[in-house]
């Protein structure tokens, strides 16, 4: 005998209760996080590794709290979107308005490098443009909801707000710049070749314990893949937050180093990392010195142009439309590195 859904005036409390005591815990943080420096283990003040020790627990309590709050939220955002409905409001659109509607939908769909494939045939074969196309695949690990979050909890609204901005506007311009080039000859053609799927029966709207429930299996399903690539990155954040001298990071990613947000733009592409694992890393290099301009292209470039992601493209790009794709988006995130170090 299947349960009946529990009615929203039953879930609110509880959601209410559960706020309240997530709020106490974050509150809690940085008095805990002395404690376990100073009191528990006991290390002497005003040393690298204390320093060290107390960022790192600090930082990845608040991080890690923080991400169960944003991921439960976006699951119940994400119970709205699938990847028929996202393709049904993508197919048909001109290109510019397309362009706009596709980079804006990337932040708040469920995808994400490892899903490039699919995506792109989906798309294409529901007649969605190229260059929109790309728009959505650019924003889709660019403009990451878990960054944001973070970004707004570390360094506030204005940062966030500058990162979210400059993100969409890489993805806008860069898909409509791909769709004026007409390098539709460069995709495989098998990719052409497929038909599309209308996706059958539409499913049936979930109820709020359904889109909760979503929102449960997110967290349990995102923080349990993530959570080692957090605490990675705040060790090398506490590194360098406990070792690294006071400005030094001034004098190679500062903004008078001119060479500065290229090299960081280099180093970048070829890593892998999430969204998560590195901000911990961004927030100790602005600490030290670096620039925001520079840390910024560094990051941008880590979280859109991985190598995982452009190996998974060559499954239906050749190699002409990767490397457009790459010069592109890379140019845009230097222009946005110099724009950020020159007027912040």
């Amino acid at each position: 005998m299947t349960r009946p859904p529990l009615p929203v005036r039953a879930l609110v409390p509880r959601l209410a209760l559960a706020l309240l005591a997530w709020i106490a815990l974050y509150a809690l943080l940085p008095a805990a996080a002395h404690w376990f420096t100073y009191r528990l283990l006991p290390l002497t003040p005003q040393t690298p590794l204390a320093g060290a020790i107390e960022f790192f627990v600090f930082e990845a309590s608040k991080v890690l709290l923080l991400l169960v709050l944003v991921v439960f939220g976006v699951g119940i955002v994400r119970s709205f979107f699938t990847p028929e409905r996202t393709r049904a409001m993508l197919a048909g659109r001109a290109e510019s308005a397309g362009n706009v509607l596709a980079a804006a939908l990337g932040v708040v769909t469920p995808f994400c490098s490892c899903s490039a494939v699919p995506l792109f045939i989906g798309f294409l074969t529901a007649g969605v443009p190229l260059g929109v196309t790309f728009s959505f695949l650019i924003a889709a690990p660019m403009v990451n909801e878990v960054a944001l979050a973070l970004l707004f909890g570390l360094f506030g609204w204005k940062i966030a707000a500058l990162y979210l901005g400059t993100g969409l506007s890489i993805a806008i311009v860069a898909g409509w710049v791909i769709g004026r080039l007409r390098l539709e000859r460069h995709v495989e053609p098998w990719v052409y070749a497929i038909k599309a799927n209308d996706g059958g029966a539409p499913l049936p709207m979930p109820t709020w314990e359904d889109r909760i429930g979503a929102g449960s299996e997110a967290v349990r399903d995102i923080v349990g893949r993530v959570w080692p690539w957090v605490l990675a990155g705040i060790a090398v954040g506490a590194g360098i937050h406990g070792w690294v001298p006071e400005n030094f990071m001034a004098a190679i990613m500062g903004k008078d180093a001119w060479w500065s947000v290229p090299l960081a733009v280099l180093i970048g592409v070829p890593m892998y990392s999430n969204a998560a694992g590195i901000i911990p890393v961004v927030h100790a290099l602005i600490e030290k010195g670096a620039a925001l301009g520079t840390v910024l292209a560094f990051m941008m470039s880590v979280i859109a142009l991985s190598l995982p992601e452009m190996i998974i493209l060559r499954k239906v790009l050749r190699p002409a439309l990767i490397s457009v794709f790459i010069a592109i988006v890379a140019g845009g995130i230097v222009l946005v590195g110099f724009l950020f170090n020159a007027f912040l």
